[in-house]
């Protein structure tokens, strides 16, 4: 016996109110205040319609950090998917200590941002940082990490490849596993050497979970600001500024938040698109499967 069909929307209650509250008003308020010349709440507000919009085109602090963002998603994400693929080709396969190699291998995941920040500052460091000494071992000479606009960036890719390169390595491990065993028995059989085994068949049959590393790779790498204000804070100059850090600091320290709302109206639609590459990605993933 059915109850009322009002029942499930009872029971959904709960979290549809909190999604309205937490996400939908959000997103809408920012929205409406991407319309006006505003600094907070919208007594006093002046509507200025897409005039906001035109000037964030017209900024080069902006075009600045769309670059910086854009650089910083694909170096993080190629080089994060790269070193995923290339541990777990190593470790999908049997060998002394190997369940003791896999958990170090994902515990800079498991650690928060601040504490991963933490110990590459203290890498990063000029006169006492790991990186510098081991140059200084090399007879080379050391080099501002962080404080250098050329290599600021790099600085960062690396703690975000450090940290978030064992998750590629968890999904592509687990596509790695998923092959059945008769397929390389069967390419062995036919005399298939180790190079054309990778070629042919593992990174064929691994596309999908490359691709899927890959998307959510590159939407996280296009949010990033947590890294970035714990360690360069934008800087030096502007050299690391990401969008992130660009609506904060029109937001949080300029008060423009008309203008800072218009920044985040376009990165939201940036990553609503890569957002929606990954449901449909997933959708045919599993139309593919039935």
């Amino acid at each position: 016996m059915q109850g009322p069909r009002y029942v499930p929307l009872l029971l959904l209650a709960p979290a549809i109110t909190l999604f309205a509250l937490l996400t939908i008003y959000p997103l809408g308020r920012g929205l409406l205040l991407s319309f006006f010349a505003t600094d907070y709440g919208l007594d006093g507000a002046v509507f200025v319609g897409t005039e906001n919009y035109g000037d964030l085109l017209g900024d080069r602090f902006f075009r600045q950090a769309t670059w910086n963002t854009v650089v910083f998603t694909l170096a993080a994400t190629i080089s994060e998917v790269s070193l995923g693929l290339a541990l777990a080709l190593m470790m999908n396969r049997q060998f002394p200590g190997r369940r003791f190699v896999i958990p170090a291998l994902i515990a800079p995941f498991v650690l928060s941002t601040m504490v991963v920040t933490a110990i590459w500052s203290a890498w990063f460091h000029y006169d006492f940082g790991f990186l510098n000494n081991l140059l200084r071992a090399l007879t080379l000479n050391p080099v501002e990490w962080l404080f250098d606009p050329d290599l600021a960036m790099l600085s960062l890719v690396l703690v975000d490849l450090w940290q978030t390169a064992p998750f590629t390595f968890l999904i592509l491990l687990a596509g790695l596993q998923s092959i059945q065993p008769e397929v390389y028995e069967a390419a062995r059989m036919d005399g298939a050497s180790p190079r054309q085994i990778l070629f042919t068949i593992t990174l064929p049959l691994l596309t999908p979970h490359l691709l899927l590393a890959a998307l959510l790779r590159c939407i996280e790498s296009f949010k990033i600001f947590d890294k970035v204000y714990a360690l360069t804070g934008g800087g030096p100059g502007n050299a690391t500024e990401t969008l992130s850090m660009y609506v904060y600091r029109l937001g949080f320290r300029f008060f423009d938040v008309g203008l800072a709302s218009a920044a985040a109206v376009i990165m939201v639609v940036v990553a609503g698109l890569l957002a929606a590459i990954y449901v449909l990605k997933i959708i045919g993933g599993q139309s593919h499967v039935a």
